[in-house]
């Protein structure tokens, strides 16, 4: 026979526990050099759940453990996050989901020509299908996908690492 809790004590509980019923960011905005919808490089696993939810993926292939937070199971549309010793070291977004943006207003979709306005742009690294244009602002590295003359997405990485996913 079960006991069923009382509805009083279930709502109790998961007000208690909203990171793990969050869902994954379905728009976030970049700070260029300190965060990507909130996460930083150097948050531990703990603090992207307590931003960003339970609901990843692990990627098998990786060479880091990398989650991906998905619109849409195990659909490549939205964003990532790789981990070193259990600390952020590259946040990124997957496949251009709608909604994202700088603070400055650029948004994804955005013409090449519109990408950097302000920021020092360190150099383009060319990656498989697609350019990385990297700007420098301190400890961190802003990192502006490109894909066909359009900005693709966008990621933060530390000064010298490979932004190439």
């Amino acid at each position: 026979m079960r006991v069923l809790a009382p509805l009083p004590v279930l709502l109790a509980a998961l007000a208690l526990a909203p990171a793990a019923w969050a869902p994954p960011p379905t728009e976030g905005t970049l700070v260029p050099g300190v965060s990507l919808g909130g996460v930083e490089l150097g948050m531990t696993r703990a603090e992207v759940r307590a931003a960003w939810g339970d609901r990843f993926g692990v990627c098998r292939g990786c060479r880091r453990p990398t989650w991906y937070f998905n619109f849409i199971p195990f659909e490549p549309q939205g964003a990532g996050v790789a981990f070193r010793r259990g600390q952020v070291v590259h946040v990124f977004t997957v496949w251009s989901p709608p909604g994202w943006q700088a603070t400055d207003g650029l948004a994804l979709g955005a013409d090449e020509v519109d990408v950097g306005a302000g920021l020092v742009l360190v150099d383009d690294r060319a990656c498989r299908g697609y350019t990385a244009k990297r700007a420098s602002t301190g400890s961190t590295e802003t990192v502006f996908y490109i894909h066909e003359e359009k900005l693709w997405g966008f990621g933060l990485v530390r000064p010298g690492a490979n932004p190439c996913l």
